[in-house]
């Protein structure tokens, strides 16, 4: 770890930034600060000490891996209990309006914090492995800070959002955790609302809605089973059925229309790379031979 990244500690319990700020701590002596509140959400990543957490009135003994966030307007304070270990720990801020900016991005942004608003759950537990991956995330985006590097401004702001939204997806998926039964199900009910809908728009974000479960965990069954993403999985069925149907001379307009091509210009495209000719040209020297149906 780059002792230059590391920032000298600030008692100051307000932003500068309008969208996010973010801190590595390494201190060898105890600061003392009191119980205070932010308008913005605070994000903890504790990495060492001998430190307890005093949020709305219950205290926390905190562990190498935890992760804390802090709603707006939460009483909140650090309590350091030795300083036989430095206390490293990171804080990244994050305004309210940049998370309503996220939201109308994909409500799947703020799924975190409307935990925390909703069921006053603040701490978060990551295995060692898994904390690895957020600590490699977050040090992307101290040095992308420290950079001088072409592009710099451009990718900061991406690499806060892939912070925040691994963050929403790990607890999520820890959280609605199911057994390969659950799991077999969830595929099988996915399977067969494509195949009732396939007419209709059909996206992840759908699928999600439908099923209450996470768009990534959706995409994470489908390249479990299948070995694909979902849309590709959607686009060769697509183009399978209207394949049969312009087989049995329904015209290619229709056979288009009938399973979910609204733009004939995409058709034409998908058909052509699976068939390796034009819709017409199929048509035209329609083949006995048949394709494999996805399953």
């Amino acid at each position: 770890m780059k002792k230059d990244l590391q920032t000298e500690f600030c008692p100051r319990q307000y932003m500068l930034s309008k969208d996010f700020e973010i801190y590595y701590y390494k201190d060898d002596h105890s600061y003392h600060v009191k119980s205070h509140t932010h308008d913005y959400y605070e994000f903890y990543f504790f990495l060492e000490g001998d430190v307890s957490i005093h949020i709305d009135g219950t205290d926390t003994l905190l562990k190498a891996g935890d992760m804390i966030l802090i709603p707006p307007g939460i009483p909140h304070f650090a309590v350091v209990r030795s300083m036989d270990v430095p206390y490293r720990r990171f804080v990244l801020w994050i305004s309210q309006a940049y998370c309503r900016e996220l939201a109308q991005v994909s409500p799947d942004y703020i799924y975190l914090m409307q935990l925390a608003d909703k069921s006053r759950r603040y701490v978060f537990h990551y295995a060692p492995l898994a904390f690895k991956a957020v600590e490699a995330r977050v040090f992307q985006l101290i040095e992308e800070i420290h950079s001088d590097r072409c592009g710099k401004a451009a990718r900061i702001p991406l690499c806060v959002n892939d912070l925040i939204l691994h963050l929403n997806r790990t607890v999520y998926e820890e959280l609605h955790q199911k057994t390969p039964g659950e799991e077999q199900s969830l595929y099988q009910g996915l399977l067969q609302f494509i195949e009732e809908h396939i007419d209709e728009t059909l996206s992840l974000d759908r699928l999600a809605r439908e099923f209450y479960v996470s768009k990534y965990h959706i995409a994470h069954i489908f390249k479990e089973n299948l070995g694909i993403s979902v849309h590709q999985y959607i686009l060769r069925k697509r183009i399978l059925l209207c394949r049969d149907a312009i087989r049995s001379r329904t015209s290619i307009g229709e056979a288009c229309l009938m399973y979910g091509f609204h733009d004939y210009s995409s058709f034409y495209r998908a058909f052509r790379k699976e068939f390796g000719m034009s819709p017409k040209e199929y048509q035209e020297h329609i083949s006995p031979l048949s394709y494999d149906r996805p399953h």
